[in-house]
């Protein structure tokens, strides 16, 4: 790994060391662009392209120009440990930005942890987590599915719930999640239906047709989807022939944004909805300027979406903090992360936290005909929670790096709590 070197012979208490920074600052791209994901995928690599660029533009960081190196893991989930380590040992890089499914990013957490990498994970998921090497820009499910529930229960007074998910680990520990919250809310177990189905599937009738069926005895009947990639295009298309609007099943989704639904004849979806903490329809002068660069860049039908977001947010705070630490050496980098703040694209303030989680709002938005979202439900900032109080096993964690050295601390014994991960 690449460490700069101090050249201070003591460390001052007031003022960052000075380091001689070896040029260039390679930036790590850790997404896919082929195979299942890279619908989804790709895009984050462009981004993250954008951003190194921008950044050059202003002059780079600590007098070095920085470089995007950019690999492709091909939605093959043990392939990003082999492409994270490449990245770290061959291509020396100081941080990635990349993963976008949670055994992704399980994969690569070894390697990050063995080689003591940082990386920038940009994308929605299940929680339960706290890595030292991981800062998580996207949402917790206190900051996504949690208020979606909300929502449907609250707003459109859904009392029978289909939890439909991709089989792997970000929806099955959101879903579990989510079945004891309902429970606590009053749901019975049997008007929870779960069901979950490969990477790339495309046979959704049985399934839509199972959905429709809880629907006959008259009770309001809502869909919340942790489908992911490709396999979206098949379930909104069944909705569609099946002829089901979303007055009659609303659709929560929490891996479908603009990007998705560019592929798509969104006519037949309207009115479905998705749970973010950013829409491109943000009214916000920065993000404004943030749409028309992206739009200059990649063209008039290049949309935005939340882990875009999210890789804005975390770059920036990122450059910010290698600026604080005077170097992009990761110990450093990281200490200078806790407590970075930076303007969301959404009207607020971001802020990092000691558990590696953002604080940032959550938006509720419906699908337009354009592909585009009306966002009809906003918060100020939540705090994202590394470990939910809805699973006992996990209400009695937290996660306190700058202050406990540690991302599982027992509130209850007051000790860290060490497991031994098996990915």
């Amino acid at each position: 790994m690449k460490r700069s070197l101090l050249l201070a012979g003591a460390c001052a208490i007031t003022a960052a060391p000075a380091f001689a920074q070896d040029c260039p600052i390679k930036v790590g791209v850790l997404h896919s662009l082929s195979g299942t994901m890279a619908i989804s995928e790709t895009t984050l690599k462009d981004t993250v392209e954008m951003l190194v660029d921008q950044q050059n533009a202003k002059g780079g960081l600590l007098g070095c120009e920085l470089e995007a190196v950019v690999v492709d893991p091909a939605s093959d989930w043990p392939l990003f440990a082999e492409k994270a380590r490449e990245l770290l040992t061959v291509e020396d890089v100081d941080v990635i930005f990349g993963s976008w499914t949670s055994v992704s990013r399980k994969s690569a957490l070894p390697v990050l942890e063995e080689l003591n990498g940082l990386m920038f994970y940009p994308v929605q998921y299940e929680g339960e987590e706290s890595s030292k090497n991981v800062f998580y820009t996207g949402a917790a499910p206190n900051q996504q599915a949690i208020p979606a529930v909300d929502y449907f229960l609250e707003e459109l007074g859904v009392e029978r719930f289909a939890l439909l998910g991709t089989d792997y680990v970000y929806p099955r520990t959101t879903n579990n999640i989510l079945e004891a919250y309902l429970k606590s809310k009053g749901i019975e177990e049997e008007d929870i239906f779960v069901n979950y189905t490969p990477f790339g599937h495309s046979d959704w009738a049985t399934i839509v047709g199972d959905v429709v069926e809880m629907s006959e005895d008259g009770r309001q009947v809502g869909v919340i989807s942790t489908i992911n990639g490709d396999a979206n295009i098949g379930f909104y298309k069944e909705l569609a022939a099946a002829e089901i609007s979303a007055d009659d099943i609303p659709v929560v989704a929490f891996s479908v944004g603009e990007e998705e639904l560019s592929g798509l004849d969104t006519t037949n979806l309207v009115g479905h909805l998705a749970a973010w903490n950013y829409f491109q329809s943000a009214d916000t002068d920065v993000n404004a300027e943030f749409v028309a660069a992206w739009k200059e860049r990649m063209g008039e039908d290049r949309v935005t979406n939340d882990p875009m977001e999210a890789h804005y947010i975390g770059f920036n705070m990122w450059a910010n903090a290698v600026t604080q630490a005077g170097t992009a050496d990761v110990d450093a980098v990281r200490e200078a992360m806790y407590g970075q703040e930076f303007p969301n694209l959404t009207g607020g303030m971001a802020v990092m936290l000691p558990n590696h989680h953002l604080a940032k709002p959550v938006l509720i938005g419906e699908i337009t005909a354009d592909g585009q979202f009306d966002i009809v439900s906003q918060t100020s900032e939540v705090p994202g929670d590394a470990w939910t109080d809805h699973l006992p096993a996990s209400a009695k964690l937290m996660s306190d790096w700058p202050g406990k050295g540690c991302g599982m601390w027992d509130t209850e014994t007051e000790s860290c709590v060490q497991i031994q991960s098996n990915y």
